[in-house]
């Protein structure tokens, strides 16, 4: 995720051993601490910048810039300066493999999107550290206040057009059965999910069948479309952070991007229709239950942050609002109508 500086570059000289917007918006994007395994091994730490800059082909050896991005949840990003010309470097987290399993998964997948224009290219990989090194993008992060100004509606369902008619990504991606292996995380650990969350997951359970009954082909998805993963340079706009990525029902992309924006019933029929080209009651019925399916999962994502994150970001916080906004429509009147809607009248209460 693209961030603001927290701290002032330091100029060095790599030993010779051998991108993007800064932004300050609040995000959900990344992981960290706790030991994580890579191919069987146990990884006692995550590489600082510095074993990063000691070991990368395009800093070694080079007077290099670097600064540490915000915005981060588990994840490490720097900027690093090579003369005239910035990356982005991004350095997982140790616990990062509790909900992100497959970084190999994310470094295909950002190849991909960038192979469609939509994305920053990956110009190199540590792969024994999953440490990606990026294109720097200069321009504006977008937050849940600026993300619909001005003409970005059908700008961002024209990026989402082409991100999901490009190349197929490594793996599909459903939250609803994300989110039960998240359960099940929490069910190890003993780690507290949502109070009321376990009651009601049979309607939840019934909404994710009602999705896949009209179900559509899959086509490669973001599937965390938090405002903040997304930057505008004035002339076009950006994906970034692809670990959640897979190919899902198109309509997942533009659900999560109203709900994490929290956008209005207006908003979100500009949207389905920008992208689809009619905003009929059926789409508009899934849009509603992928919605409600995201909020439950992200609610559970973040009570497993808010146990093994070492970062002081008020996880706590996170809960509450994905929850409060998952249980109201998992409680409300409305679910069985968006379920017999988007099921063609084969799924309600």
């Amino acid at each position: 995720m693209a961030a603001t500086h927290l701290t002032n570059g330091a100029n060095r000289t790599a030993p010779d051993i051998g991108s993007w917007n800064q932004r300050t918006a609040l995000s959900r994007t990344g992981k960290q601490h706790e030991p994580a395994t890579r191919r069987g091994w146990l990884m006692a730490h995550s590489p600082t910048i510095d074993d990063v800059i000691e070991r990368s082909r395009l800093f070694r050896g080079r007077d290099v810039a670097t600064s540490l991005l915000s915005g981060g949840h588990v994840n490490a990003a720097y900027v690093v300066r090579v003369g005239e010309t910035r990356y982005v470097v991004r350095i997982p987290g140790l616990s990062s493999g509790l909900l992100v399993p497959d970084r190999e998964n994310e470094r295909h997948d950002t190849a991909a999107a960038a192979a469609s224009g939509v994305s920053p290219r990956v110009v190199e990989y540590l792969d024994d550290w999953q440490v990606m090194v990026l294109e720097y993008v200069e321009g504006e992060t977008l937050t849940d206040a600026t993300v619909t100004l001005e003409n970005r509606i059908p700008r961002l369902a024209g990026m989402l057009r082409t991100l999901h008619a490009g190349p197929r990504f490594r793996q599909d991606f459903d939250m609803f059965r994300t989110l039960e292996r998240w359960l099940r995380i929490c069910d190890e650990r003993e780690i507290a999910v949502p109070q009321g969350l376990p009651e009601r997951m049979d309607r939840l359970r019934l909404a994710a069948r009602a999705l896949a009954v009209l179900a559509t082909d899959p086509v490669p998805s973001h599937n965390d479309l938090s405002s903040d993963n997304i930057i505008d340079d004035g002339r076009r706009l950006w994906l970034i952070d692809f670990e959640y990525s897979g190919n899902n029902d198109p309509c997942y992309d533009i659900a999560d991007l109203a709900s994490q924006a929290s956008l209005d019933d207006d908003r979100r029929a500009m949207l389905c229709e920008a992208y689809f080209g009619v905003a009929d009651p059926e789409l508009l019925a899934r849009m509603r239950l992928h919605s409600t399916i995201a909020d439950v999962g992200w609610a559970v994502w973040a009570s497993i942050q808010l146990r093994v994150s070492p970062r002081d970001i008020d996880f706590a916080r996170y809960v509450k609002a994905y929850w409060d906004q998952g249980r109201a429509m998992l409680d409300s009147a409305e679910l069985s109508r968006l379920m017999h809607t988007a099921s063609g009248g084969r799924v309600s209460d």
